[in-house]
């Protein structure tokens, strides 16, 4: 097939390549088998592979090689280039994977390589019956690569909202704005779970656990054993005490419920005022500004996001907002809401169909409190991120674990945190000693504009602007520095430069101790090795 009939872009693999054209450590982009493909070659080995990430459709060859996996450009997930498994949130599905054939000196691409469930590794007493409370990333992350590692065993997971678990970070942005569909929010569909064989139990709030006879009690009073736990409770938003908070007008966002409802409002409404300047404010101004909403922001700070991202970038989010039609009031908070709007402490009313709050989120400990479980300002995990109470683990927004980077133990409320630690406590309580070590990383998207961060800088001293802001420019890396040492940078349209610090932090993290053991559990290979 040639390229001007196709509609791809580069050779047909399936057509051969020289080997003179495949460089090693670069991706060469061509297509197979009706889809965009990269080849490429990481030492005397040949690989070929999907062009695209299947978690936002990225394109990988913008991506980073790293060993024998390629990462993503836009939301950092990770592929093996053996077998195109996905080795690390936020993607949750392979990347296609060829064989690769090589005769005189021309590289084939042939058959796909048939992904095949992992065998789990023999350990002294397998989970009988495994239960992960939380349907959000972590909770579904877990269970989804509990069936991928091989485990067969009874696996639950007990819910409190409503609905499957969903895209929590579209829901402020492309859905709230109108761009992504409803059908597209959810991360799986109901079918999907049955198939994995996963009990799915939604609108189950957990109230107690009986860690003596290894029991999860729901309100209903239903009970469930278990011989592991995965706590994956997340965070819930902090709510307003001031007089009118409990109006029917005033809004949170957190789950896919909330966000339907904001959508619904919006569509019948002019004004709205957003409380909080932080992330999530800022989204949902974008997004209801999508939505030709007139939205007032109103917040304590100077500048929106300084604290985190540092004054030029809060400057640069004021201006951008502004220049889409945003009204900031700084400096202030809300004293009370009525049906007509808001009133600031200074008096002045601002007129709102509706109110969205986002002050901030706190963890949901109160379950693992109630078991006994060590809790400071989250749940306390080990670097396995096991609990205080063997067979319990924790993930995700509740997890406080220790940070090998930074030598503190933190808390973070990152969606891809929460999948790769769902990933990491999955593998742990099957037996494995993975030690969790990603690095945070977390993206906004506000307008055109989007921001990237890698790492993690709770505090720091010095925050250093290299490139441009401005409109017509946006190409710029903020380092964040505390003490001299490097702890976060946040990027933008400098993808590749976000996926080479996020490695840069991991080898000074992992330099610290010593690797956990080695596991035989690479799968079947789509490599073609040169010698052959």
């Amino acid at each position: 097939m040639s390229e001007a009939t196709s509609g791809f872009t580069g050779p047909d693999f399936t057509q051969g390549v020289a080997l003179a054209a495949i460089k090693d450590g670069e991706m060469l982009l061509g297509h197979a088998h009706g889809e965009r493909a990269l080849m490429t070659r990481r030492g005397e080995e040949i690989f070929a592979f999907g062009a695209s990430c299947t978690h936002y459709g990225a394109p990988l060859e913008e991506g980073l090689l790293v060993d024998d996996t390629v990462r993503c450009p836009w939301h950092h997930a990770c592929f093996s280039l053996r077998s195109g498994e996905v080795l690390r949130a936020p993607a949750l599905n392979p990347v296609s994977c060829w064989r690769v054939e090589l005769r005189e000196g021309i590289a084939y691409v042939r058959e796909p390589i048939a992904s095949e469930r992992r065998r789990v590794p023999a350990v002294s007493r397998m989970p009988e019956s495994i239960v992960v409370v939380g349907g959000g990333a972590a909770g579904n992350a877990a269970a989804e690569t509990l069936r991928r590692e091989g485990y067969a065993g009874r696996l639950t997971i007990l819910s409190a909202d409503e609905f499957c678990p969903c895209d929590r970070p579209n829901l402020s942005k492309g859905f709230l704005s109108g761009s992504a569909s409803d059908e597209s929010n959810l991360l799986r569909s109901r079918d999907f779970y049955l198939e994995q064989g996963i009990e799915l139990k939604l609108n189950a709030r957990a109230t107690s656990i009986d860690t003596a006879n290894r029991r999860v009690q729901l309100k209903d009073g239903t009970r469930y054993t278990y011989d592991a736990l995965l706590l994956a409770t997340g965070a819930e938003p902090v709510r307003l005490e001031i007089q009118g908070a409990g109006l029917p007008h005033v809004h949170y966002l957190r789950t896919l419920a909330d966000s339907r409802a904001l959508v619904k409002k919006a569509a019948r409404s002019r004004r709205t005022v957003i409380i909080g300047a932080s992330f999530i404010g800022l989204e949902v101004a974008s997004s209801l500004r999508a939505r030709n909403i007139d939205v007032h922001v109103v917040g304590r700070e100077a500048r929106p996001m300084e604290k985190i991202l540092g004054a030029d970038v809060g400057a640069f989010l004021r201006s951008l907002h502004e220049a889409h039609g945003v009204t900031f009031h700084f400096g202030t908070t809300v004293d009370s809401i009525d049906a007509q709007g808001v009133t600031l402490q200074s008096g002045e009313r601002i007129a709102a169909d509706f109110i969205v709050v986002g002050i901030g989120v706190r963890p949901v400990t109160a379950l693992a409190e109630q078991a006994g479980l060590a809790i400071d300002r989250g749940i306390m995990v080990d670097e396995y991120l096991q609990t205080s109470m063997p067979g319990i683990f924790a993930a995700g927004d509740i997890a406080r674990w220790p940070d090998q980077l930074s030598g503190e133990r933190i808390r973070v409320e990152h969606w891809v945190v929460a999948e790769r630690q769902g990933q990491t406590a999955a593998r742990n309580m099957l037996g494995r000693r993975e030690r969790f070590d990603a690095v945070p990383f977390f993206w906004t998207e506000q307008y055109d504009f989007g921001l990237a961060y890698v790492g993690h800088a709770e505090h720091w001293d010095d925050a250093e602007l290299d490139g441009e802001l401005e409109a017509d420019k946006r190409n710029c890396t903020i380092t964040y520095r505390s003490s001299g040492k490097k702890r976060a940078v946040a990027v933008v349209h400098r993808d590749l430069e976000g996926l080479r610090m996020e490695v840069e932090f991991e080898r000074s993290s992992r330099c610290k101790f010593p690797p956990p053991e080695p596991s035989d559990s690479r799968g079947p290979t789509n490599a073609a090795t040169m010698r052959a």
